[in-house]
């Protein structure tokens, strides 16, 4: 029994280390989508952010370490996935070009500029950014020796676990409780209406972009940090797995919180299934495992893309001369 709830607990740390980083680049996808602009450059953010964020922690780490660094790196990638979001908000609002063309400019540009960079900054010329992990906390003082919970939640954890359910709880009350969240849904669903009561349409998109951009670059930090010691210009098409998550949970915090576990649990199962006594078993190739979550992805949208109920005016550039 004590074997079988520790290989329980050891799943669902590591869907939490999959699932977290999906939630938080989700939730920036709802604030861009339910302001009116298509954010299909996810992706691309969530490799800037890691590229800037881990760059900072591979200069810094010899001076400092632990939560600390971590903290400070966050806030590096939220800066660097402002910072690039804000291409994806001038093409879209200013030039009311196309979003998806411009996403995919974004997304292709990301991994290039970043092996580039990775190249010509460091001495030996490799893309590969390596970081010593010290931001892993074995036990939560007190927290952690709670039964059963405090095996689940507060050992073998990363701080950015904690601050993705922050995230989630604040965006929940910012699109349902505030003055901004209001006028910020109301230009994802008829700009026109809310232009005519003095809402600046632009200002909203631009914010829900940038809000956008800040948490997919956190994402991508977030993402690389508990599973590798090193950044290569990828975030395995996280961002694009974000966005059926999104989807998934019908632009709605806490469905998207169910959506990114579910698809959290799947890519936990795919990369420690040679660590699960019972999968491992089985004796069925580990590749086969590494395919579910996509699978998964495709069966899901396939029976819930009809009931979507997007945004009315998500991907419409906004004109403001028009009626």
């Amino acid at each position: 029994m004590g074997d079988l709830f520790s290989t329980i607990a050891f799943l669902f740390r590591q869907t939490m280390f999959f699932a977290i980083p999906l939630l938080i680049v989700a939730i920036g996808g709802l604030f861009s989508e339910r302001s009116g602009v298509t954010n299909i450059a996810l992706d691309g953010i969530m490799i800037m952010g890691a590229f800037a964020s881990i760059f900072f922690i591979n200069r810094m780490q010899s001076t400092m370490s632990g939560q600390t660094l971590l903290l400070l790196a966050i806030l590096v990638a939220a800066a660097a996935g402002m910072v690039f979001s804000l291409l994806h908000a001038y093409a879209a609002i200013n030039m009311k070009s196309d979003q998806i063309i411009s996403g995919t400019a974004l997304n292709m540009f990301a991994p290039a500029f970043a092996i580039y960079v990775a190249r010509t900054i460091q001495e030996n010329g490799v893309q590969q950014i390596a970081f010593t992990n010290t931001f892993r906390i074995e036990k939560v003082p007190v927290l952690g020796d709670i039964p059963v919970l405090g095996d689940l939640f507060f050992k073998d954890a990363y701080i950015t676990t904690y601050i993705g359910f922050a995230i989630l709880a604040v965006a929940a009350v910012v699109l349902y409780k505030t003055r901004f969240g209001l006028r910020l849904r109301a230009c994802g669903e008829h700009p026109q209406a809310a232009d005519s009561v003095g809402i600046n349409v632009y200002k909203i998109r631009y914010a829900g972009v940038l809000i956008s951009g800040a948490l997919a670059g956190v994402g991508g930090l977030v993402f690389i940090i508990p599973t590798s010691t090193n950044f290569n210009a990828t975030v395995a098409g996280y961002g694009f797995l974000a966005l059926a998550v999104l989807i998934f949970g019908q632009w709605k915090p806490l469905r998207v919180l169910f959506a990114a576990f579910f698809f959290g649990f799947f890519k936990a199962v795919a990369s420690t299934s040679s660590g699960i006594p019972f999968l491992a078993g089985l004796g069925i190739p580990s590749d086969i495992y590494k395919m579910v979550p996509y699978i998964a992805t495709l069966i899901v949208l396939a029976f819930t893309s009809k009931n979507s109920q997007a945004p009315k005016a998500v991907g419409v550039p906004y004109d403001k001369g028009s009626r």
